[in-house]
């Protein structure tokens, strides 16, 4: 049967706080650089933070799977025997173009999925100071405060973010855009995990990203279930394994879906 998961929780904040610590070594000094096959950017502090996590990972939690983003499925169980088990989902520095240029919302992202439901998420941004995590049953907190979505009753109202505009010219994509742009009393571009947070921690109503992976998502499902939200795909299931994603209150979830429907 499931923890209370206490534990992992306050692992998961003070890893993504080491690596945060290790990442703004290099923010300070800048560094360079390079493309990686699907011509994304990677450096030596999103490497150095992943071996970093996934090093504490295995010695706390020796027999879990690592998902990272960097250096793929390892460590643990093999793949197969913890399939139904637990996986912890990394991204070292989540917003690699950002830090690159010298802008503080990159993120260290890790969440613990158990039999395929996200139990612990933490989202750290070391660049300003802030640090959103959750467990199941142990509610949502913004450095250490409790934190929850807003109250917006419709999302005229409300201010809606988004990834890379560029990803909305995709067909499947556009008719969503234009209704963002004309559905909401204000749009605005922080990207990347940054604007989850700001869901999860009432000063967005809707987070929309057209593209994802799993390590992208990793913490966001359990951050904004228990901050009183939703995170999941375009289609309303709560997961970290659709390809387009987004986030939102609970509230404006019925309203949100028919926004982004195809």
């Amino acid at each position: 049967m499931p923890s209370n998961y206490a534990a992992e929780l306050e692992f998961a904040v003070e890893t993504a706080w080491i690596a945060g610590q290790l990442t703004l070594e290099f923010f300070r000094l800048g560094v360079d650089p390079e493309l990686k096959s699907d011509m994304t950017p990677v450096t030596e502090a999103d490497r150095g933070a992943e071996e970093l996590i996934r090093s504490r990972i295995a010695e706390v939690f020796p027999g879990d799977l690592v998902v990272g983003e960097e250096f793929g499925a390892g460590g643990g169980e093999s793949a197969s025997e913890a399939a139904s088990k637990r996986h912890w989902y990394v991204d070292p520095i989540d917003g690699t173009r950002s830090f690159v240029r010298g802008v503080p919302l990159y993120g260290i992202l890790i969440g613990l999925e158990v039999d395929g439901r996200v139990e612990v998420g933490v989202a750290h941004f070391p660049g300003i100071g802030e640090t959103v995590a959750a467990a199941s049953g142990h509610g949502c907190t913004l450095n250490g405060e409790p934190a929850q979505v807003c109250s917006t009753n419709n999302l005229s109202e409300g201010y809606v973010s988004f990834g890379d505009p560029g990803l909305f010219v995709d067909p499947r994509h556009r008719t969503a855009w234009q209704r963002m742009m004309e559905g909401a009393a204000y749009r605005v571009g922080w990207s990347d995990a940054y604007g989850h947070a700001l869901v999860a921690t009432g000063r967005l109503e809707l987070m929309v990203d057209p593209k994802m992976s799993a390590w992208d998502c990793g913490p966001f499902p359990v951050i904004l279930r228990e901050a009183g939200g939703y995170f999941g795909d375009w289609d309303g299931n709560e997961t970290i394994h659709g390809d387009r994603a987004f986030s939102t209150t609970r509230r404006l979830l019925p309203e949100a879906l028919k926004l982004l429907a195809d």
